[in-house]
């Protein structure tokens, strides 16, 4: 059974910067393929990133695409999430997710392990 937990939220105003991490026990992350996903007051979670077991290969969301940046450290089992030019509709809640295999996925159907999340807060 993996353990998730995640850091580093808070509130910033637009165009800050903000670098969650999330911390896994239980199983060591270099066998886990990795993601975030977020979920905004009154709406769906919804795919944020994800990254491969060696960090190689990454996916974002085309709204975050070219703003965050999804990077793991195996040795320290964390998986971070990089928010630059943050904007007011990237208030969520972050979650952290894991699973098994190499396939990339986008549905939190498809994740067996989550983290309890973090506020993010971007005031305007």
């Amino acid at each position: 059974q993996v353990q998730l937990a995640e850091s580093g939220g808070g509130l910033v105003q637009a165009g800050g910067s903000l670098n969650l991490s999330c911390e896994a026990s239980g199983r060591t992350t270099n066998k886990l393929f990795m993601a975030w996903f977020r979920q905004a007051p009154g709406k769906e979670r919804v795919f944020v990133a994800s990254s491969s077991q060696s960090g190689v290969n990454t996916h974002y969301a085309d709204s975050v695409k070219g703003r965050f940046l999804v990077a793991r450290d195996n040795d320290k089992n964390t998986v971070y999430l990089q928010m630059n030019r943050l904007k007011p509709e990237d208030t969520a809640v972050y979650y952290c997710a894991a699973k098994s295999g190499v396939m990339p996925a986008t549905a939190e159907s498809q994740y067996t392990s989550w983290g309890q999340g973090t506020q993010v807060t971007v005031s305007s």
